[in-house]
């Protein structure tokens, strides 16, 4: 399996989207944010970091970047996106996924090992988790607040959309604690905490086992190269 990692100016986890990426069981493949090829990959990441006029709205001109025609495409025919932080944000201004991302409520970027519940199993990137799992991620935003309208925090929760959801604390105010969702097909999944820098053992969060010992994101890449080899057959 082959799975892109799209760069934008400002991207400064692409490296780590494609160690994890590999540590998963896939190719890694670069993009670049401005090229409309996306070089034959199955899946796609868009990393965290920042992006290009953030200054006006995280994401908002990113979105509109030569190769997101081609992701949105990609996406709306059933293949695998995942938007991580600054990514996610990329993903809601592309309207790939709905709400918006606004600034943390006590106004100061965070940075810690963040604790999920996972709420959803059936997209492309969550299969090998399950449901109700408690797992810890990095953490890492200044505008990770996740909004919407009542209406589509509503169908959210009661389509079974919200994928994972802040336990502890709310380290941004999003509505409803929501730290993740999905669209209703499953294959697009956004989400402001960090999976890729919990892959490796000596690199990820502390444990009860041992400092830095965390590996709980590795289970997003190995899901969707799962999903990938079940479609195949």
């Amino acid at each position: 399996m082959r799975i892109g990692v799209i760069t934008f100016p400002g991207s400064l986890d692409d490296h780590d989207a494609r160690r994890a990426v590999r540590l998963g069981g896939a190719e890694a493949v670069s993009l670049w944010h401005g090229e409309h090829d996306l070089k034959g990959v199955d899946a796609i990441v868009l990393p965290g970091g920042f992006s290009y006029g953030d200054y006006l709205r995280c994401g908002a001109i990113a979105a509109r970047s030569p190769i997101m025609s081609e992701v949105i495409d990609a996406a709306s025919a059933g293949m695998p996106v995942l938007g991580i932080c600054n990514g996610f944000q990329i993903l809601v201004e592309s309207h790939l996924l709905p709400g918006g991302l606004v600034r943390n409520d006590h106004g100061d970027f965070i940075c810690r090992d963040q604790r999920l519940r996972v709420e959803s199993t059936s997209t492309a990137w969550t299969n090998g988790f399950t449901e109700g799992q408690e797992i810890t991620v990095p953490l890492k935003n200044g505008e990770g607040g996740f909004i919407a309208d009542a209406e589509t925090i509503a169908r959210l929760e009661g389509e079974g959309l919200v994928v994972f959801r802040y336990l502890d604390v709310n380290p941004n105010g999003s509505m409803n604690d929501i730290a993740g969702i999905a669209n209703e097909r499953g294959n697009v999944v956004g989400l402001m905490p960090h999976p890729e820098h919990a892959t490796e053992p000596g690199f990820g969060p502390d444990t009860a086992l041992a400092m830095r010992s965390g590996t709980d994101g590795l289970t997003f890449f190995t899901s969707v190269v799962s999903a990938f080899a079940a479609q195949l057959g």
